[in-house]
């Protein structure tokens, strides 16, 4: 969900379909919404001369997309060796089933019901895949599974949904915690730092260049949006619905809905510390 302008640091004009770091190829979905973007973008992660691969977030149920993703990952020879999902939504994670037929990858989430052929993915966890160095990194807040995954040799981090590559991302109530979406978010800002991280490549959008200030536009962003919620409440505003209609009314009302489950996490988070 985009709900404010984009984050500062001139993120690219387009989603990049094609090569993005040495290590990295973006494969863009037909699946394009107000939701989604121009579409989801699966990841093809490989070692330079390897001949194991890994895919993260195969995509929609959609058997064109998920036949080039299998053909570019198996180019040259190479075998997926491990498919790894972000986070279990549909416009993410349905087509990993098929993917796995596809290919023979086994396929790993944090939550188990996504798992394929292997166990779960545990946070801290270092994947290892024919050279191929992933750090899973905990990401709870969008929603309850979803993880980052940091890949250090190219100094970037895949951020599934937590960071898009332009606007903000919902906070899928009752699912996602925005508690949990604010510590998430100062965790990836540390991993930005401690790390070097130099670009995110997002589940939606455009990569960004500016990891740290991407992150604390978010931050910004969700404290904002959070005393607007309050004075909404303070207002008299005691309903999602109502608060949504005070609060975002500068975004499509189409969105609206979806802007209802932030709210209803946001009016949580106030309550739970006392705040209203």
């Amino acid at each position: 969900m985009t709900d404010a302008a984009a984050p500062p640091g001139e993120p690219e004009a387009a989603v990049t379909d094609g090569p993005v770091t040495e290590r990295a190829t973006c494969l863009l979905a037909p699946n394009p919404s107000m939701m989604t973007l121009e579409g989801t973008n699966t990841w093809v992660l490989a070692e330079p001369g390897a001949r194991e691969v890994v895919v993260v977030d195969p995509g929609p149920l959609h058997e064109e997309h998920l036949a080039r993703v299998a053909a570019t990952a198996t180019a040259g020879g190479r075998t997926v060796a491990l498919t790894l999902l972000t986070h279990g939504h549909p416009d993410h994670a349905e087509g990993a089933e098929r993917f796995a037929e596809l290919t023979g990858s086994v396929v790993r989430a944090r939550d188990a019901a996504l798992c394929r052929g292997a166990e779960p993915l545990v946070a801290g966890e270092l994947l290892l895949v024919d050279g191929l160095r992933l750090s899973v990194v905990p990401a709870a807040g969008h929603t309850a599974d979803s993880v980052a995954l940091l890949l250090p040799a190219d100094r970037a981090l895949l951020s599934g949904d937590t960071v898009l590559g332009r606007g903000t991302t919902v906070v899928d109530h009752p699912d996602g915690d925005l508690g949990d979406y604010l510590d998430t978010l100062r965790r990836l800002r540390a991993t930005v730092i401690d790390d070097a991280v130099r670009v995110v490549l997002p589940g939606h959008g455009p990569v960004l260049r500016d990891p740290a200030g991407a992150i604390d536009f978010y931050l910004v962003h969700r404290a904002k949006r959070l005393a607007q919620v309050e004075s909404a409440v303070e207002a008299g505003h005691r309903t999602p619905a109502e608060v949504v209609a005070h609060v975002y009314a500068d975004v499509d009302r189409a969105l609206w809905p979806v802007a209802e489950r932030s709210v209803r996490a946001q009016l949580e988070y106030l309550t739970e510390h006392g705040l209203i």
